[in-house]
């Protein structure tokens, strides 16, 4: 399985990182091994002092496809759920400064939480939907996927052109802003429309 990942996909996140508006979707890679076994504590890396969280909304994949339109793209996948894409902060900087490649500030292991998937069917409106992370009971990020700079079915053209979707590939769609450090002890709980997608405790 990939693990695709689109960045700056929220404008308010953009801004609150100081970061150029793209002129096409940012896509990056994490590996399978970055992902956290299901109720496992997220231990912060010994190689990184500014972990941050970023939550996202997901899709899995559910049948293989390529150069995939965006008017047929909505019959390749028919479950939508809820992640974070941990990023070493400090370690992406120093990379990015150099012009070196950052995928191992997103890419270690641990650094991709995948919570629960529902049928896409369970929302009404993908293009509308309300999500939000809580940090220790208070309420650090939240977004709408109405807000996306480019929609679900968008991205699905547009990776599909340089890569072969896979049944069983996750896509994060990009976060919105309020990301943030996480600390030893903190709990981060992740939900859609009020609903708990997602739950992990630091150590």
């Amino acid at each position: 399985m990939k693990i695709l990942c689109i960045g700056r996909n929220y404008t308010n996140h953009i801004k609150e990182l100081q970061n150029e508006k793209p002129e096409e979707p940012v896509i990056f890679l994490k590996p399978d091994s970055s992902i956290l076994p299901k109720n496992n504590p997220f231990f912060i890396p010994s190689f990184s002092d500014d972990v941050h969280y970023e939550v996202e909304v997901l899709v899995k994949i559910n049948k293989v496809g390529k150069y995939i339109e965006s008017k047929f793209a909505h019959k390749y996948y028919d479950e939508v759920g809820l992640g974070i894409d941990f990023t070493a902060r400090d370690l992406q900087s120093k990379l990015k400064a150099k012009g070196l490649p950052w995928e191992i500030a997103k890419g270690f292991d641990g650094a991709t939480i995948i919570g629960n998937f529902v049928p896409k069917e369970k929302f009404e409106n993908l293009q509308d939907l309300n999500f939000s992370l809580e940090k220790n009971g208070e309420t650090v990020q939240e977004g709408n996927t109405n807000q996306m700079l480019w929609k679900i079915d968008e991205i699905i053209e547009y990776v599909s052109q340089f890569y072969t979707l896979k049944k069983g590939d996750i896509i994060f769609t990009g976060t919105p802003a309020g990301v943030g450090k996480v600390s030893e002890n903190d709990e981060l709980i992740g939900k859609i429309e009020g609903e708990e997608f997602l739950k992990v405790r630091v150590k």
